[in-house]
Formats: C-alpha cells, sequence, structure tokens
C-alpha cells in the first residue's frame, strides 16, 4: 500500500463525533488491503495527486448512523467512497477506473460528488457500473 492507509479507510467524523469504535478486524484490513492494491493505489498512481477517502470501511453502528443500505460493501472492508472536490476530475477518475481495474461495482453517486468503488478480495468481481442521480 503506497498512497493509503488503514486508518484513513476507517476514519470517519461521524464516528469520532458519535463516540464509535470503527476498528476493523483481522479480514476487513486485508479486504481494505486488497481494494488499494487493486484499485485505490493504481488510480492515484495514474492520476498524481491527491484522492480523498470519504468512507471506508464501516462498522454496523456507523453504517446505520450514516444511513448505509444493511448489505453494504462498506461493512466488509470491500469498498471506498473517493473524490477529488471537483466533478470533472472526478468523471475522468470514474473513467479511468472503468477502463483500467478489475472491481466489482463502481458507481457514479449524487451527480459525481464522489466515486464509490468495490473490489472483492475472494469471489468473482462483476465489473457492475453504474450512474445514481447524474447530472
Amino acid at each position: 500500500m503506497k498512497h493509503f492507509t488503514i486508518k484513513e479507510l476507517c476514519h470517519s467524523d461521524t464516528a469520532t463525533r458519535r463516540g464509535i469504535k470503527n476498528e476493523p478486524s483481522e479480514a476487513v484490513k486485508q479486504n481494505l488491503t486488497a481494494l488499494v492494491e487493486h484499485v485505490l493505489d493504481p488510480v492515484r498512481e495514474w492520476y498524481g495527486k491527491p484522492i480523498y477517502v470519504n468512507s471506508g470501511y464501516r462498522c454496523k453502528e456507523l453504517n446505520a448512523a450514516v444511513g448505509g443500505v444493511k448489505n453494504s460493501q462498506h461493512l466488509t472492508g470491500e469498498a471506498a467512497d473517493i473524490d477529488v472536490h471537483d466533478t470533472k476530475e472526478n468523471r475522468r477518475i470514474f473513467t479511468w477506473i472503468e477502463d483500467n481495474c478489475e472491481f466489482d461495482q463502481l458507481l457514479w453517486e449524487n451527480g459525481g460528488a464522489w466515486i464509490h468503488v468495490s473490489y472483492k478480495r475472494s469471489g468473482k468481481n462483476r465489473q457492475m457500473v453504474r450512474r445514481i442521480n447524474t447530472r
């Protein structure tokens, strides 16, 4: 892992504010490491500038607090919501991931406010692409 850390992928302002312990198990850490190695580090190498993780791993309590779906891949450390605070640049990153990475889900969310990307360490990655609330 060159550009991202487990700590960064588990940080949550909501968890801090609410006193939620968002601590990953060893299996979750392995999933986060695979996500970084197969998607996040490669996109960061290509992009050449910082990419921000809005949400990575979420324990059940945190996932409920932020309104996440009950079967969210964030719960297993297989997903991260990323952005660079610029919708046009987020679109470039989304397209690059779609064209160059193995992933399970790639979601263009909230008009490009962030990109949700997931990777399964075990099992088949579906290469599923969806645009949600596009602008």
